[in-house]
């Protein structure tokens, strides 16, 4: 039995399927469907030089890749990859000849350091060690059982405050992505971003299949958004945090707290049982929303990085 790596047809059902669940089956913490797989691919921007690589035996997809330039970090030459076997797949050759593929596609193209998410086992950290990657910052998945675990109750709306959806801003989404590009520039890591694109936002995030508008809340101020929880549902069961965050001149008031709560309380309504987040480790005010929402670690990943050249 032979292992070949090629990438993903877009078009191609069993590729998309595929993809998602390896994705599923190694990770699944983290939402991926046929159609995310998809739109990740066709709308990444032209700077991210993105790629999602497959691992196929005897027509099953067995392994996956995504790969990508940090197009949009304040520091060029900085590559993403992350590779992904199915569990009952392991040891036939997938995970080393996706990281090859990888490496090869991201010097092409100009990367210089090289960012991989791997999971807190002793198996997937000697496989990063092995192939030159050393250790970096921790996050931590954390899961909440929406079908039978105890929500606090939904606390008062703070005077001056009104809570809406991002549906109620269809016809004009750009104070999100004003609020969303402050946010994640103030996001703990490694790989500092900044988010100037307006149109790629639109495409990548918020015309992105696993979107919930109607779950996705933000606490509003003098009719501006300062705090959000962006919701992700993969149609099903299944809710996932995206994002969580306040304004600089509105945090310490509790309202990306407020706005997640009342997101939740929505999306238990809505039939949806299971809830994901994830959080970096020195993330302490995130992680203590969590644990007071109900959120409980299920697993923990560890950046690696490796320089080239």
């Amino acid at each position: 039995m032979t292992v070949i790596v090629r990438d993903l047809q877009p078009d191609v059902q069993a590729d998309t399927e595929g993809f998602a669940r390896v994705r599923h089956l190694a990770l699944p913490y983290i939402l991926f469907t046929s159609d995310s797989v998809r739109h990740m691919l066709t709308n990444s921007h032209p700077d991210a030089h993105f790629r999602s690589l497959i691992a196929v035996e005897d027509g099953e997809v067995i392994g996956a890749a995504g790969v990508s330039l940090a197009h949009d970090s304040t520091e060029p030459g900085q590559g993403y990859l992350n590779i992904y076997v199915r569990p009952d797949r392991t040891h036939r050759g997938a995970g080393r000849l996706l990281a090859r593929a990888a490496e090869e596609h991201l010097a092409a193209v100009g990367a210089t350091k090289l960012y991989t998410w791997v999971l807190d086992e002793p198996a997937n950290r000697a496989f990063a060690e092995q192939h030159g990657y050393t250790q970096g910052r921790p996050a931590h998945f954390l899961r909440l059982d929406l079908a039978n675990g105890a929500l606090p109750p939904l606390p008062e709306i703070p005077p001056g405050v009104e809570l809406r959806t991002a549906a109620d801003f269809a016809d004009d989404p750009r104070p999100l992505f004003e609020l969303d590009a402050e946010t994640v520039s103030d996001e703990p890591g490694e790989i500092d971003i900044e988010f100037t694109d307006y149109d790629a936002w639109l495409e990548q995030s918020w015309r992105h299949p696993l979107l919930h508008p109607e779950l996705t809340m933000a606490a509003v101020v003098d009719g501006r958004p300062v705090a959000f929880s962006v919701a992700y549902t993969d149609g099903a069961t299944r809710y996932s945090t995206a994002m969580t965050g306040t304004a600089r001149a509105y945090r310490g008031r509790g309202l990306a707290k407020l706005a997640k709560i009342h997101s939740l309380h929505r999306a238990r309504a809505a039939g949806l049982t299971e809830a994901f987040t994830g959080n970096d480790a020195g993330n302490d005010p995130m992680i203590a929303i969590n644990k007071w929402l109900g959120y409980e670690i299920c697993a923990t990943e560890v950046r690696y990085v490796r320089e080239l050249g």
